[in-house]
């Protein structure tokens, strides 16, 4: 099963996130995630046999009973690209408020799910929706001139739980169905 941490948008985000996706949609090169799906990744696991899940999903309720977190707010708002503007990989989009938060939270499931053989990422964790991914440079212009001009909000949210996500690829997309919900009350 191949795995993810997140903490999911609302479906109340799908539309406004597609209409920001509308205006990379003519850039060469780009192929852009399904707003339905969005979500913020905490941390990717890879690969995870089914027998391993349990502790999986019982290292992440130790992670957030660890930073002991309520429900926050998180408003998501302008535009970003990994890993610089000269070289585009992902195109996304940004968290205006409720960061800190998010970082906690993601550290902690770092934390927790590392002694179980899951490293985290080798760089700084920054809190994102993920618009897009550029296949190539055709459309580099575009998408600079794009994140350069535009800031959009989407909206605010309430954080009240992470997901244990299981990510099936099929050649339309992937596919994300939640396996586990961990709540933070």
């Amino acid at each position: 099963m191949r795995l993810f941490v997140s903490v999911d948008c609302p479906d109340s985000f799908t539309d406004p996130i597609s209409t920001i996706q509308d205006d990379f949609s003519s850039a060469p090169g780009i192929t852009l995630t399904d707003p339905a799906q969005a979500h913020v990744t905490l941390q990717f696991l890879g690969d995870v046999e089914e027998p391993r899940v349990g502790a999986v999903v019982d290292a992440l309720e130790r992670a957030v009973d660890s930073v002991d977190l309520e429900p926050f707010e998180v408003r998501f708002g302008g535009l970003g690209v990994f890993p610089s503007l000269e070289y585009i990989r992902v195109v996304w989009l940004g968290v205006e408020k409720g960061d800190t938060a998010l970082r906690v939270l993601q550290e902690a499931v770092e934390d927790h799910l590392e002694p179980l053989g899951y490293e985290g990422d080798d760089h700084e964790f920054t809190p994102h929706v993920t618009l897009g991914r550029m296949n190539h440079a055709g459309g580099k212009a575009h998408v600079q001139s794009m994140v350069e001009e535009r800031s959009p909000t989407v909206g605010t949210m309430t954080v009240d739980s992470i997901s244990l996500t299981e990510s099936v690829l099929l050649p339309e997309g992937a596919e994300h169905a939640t396996l586990e919900s961990i709540s933070l009350e």
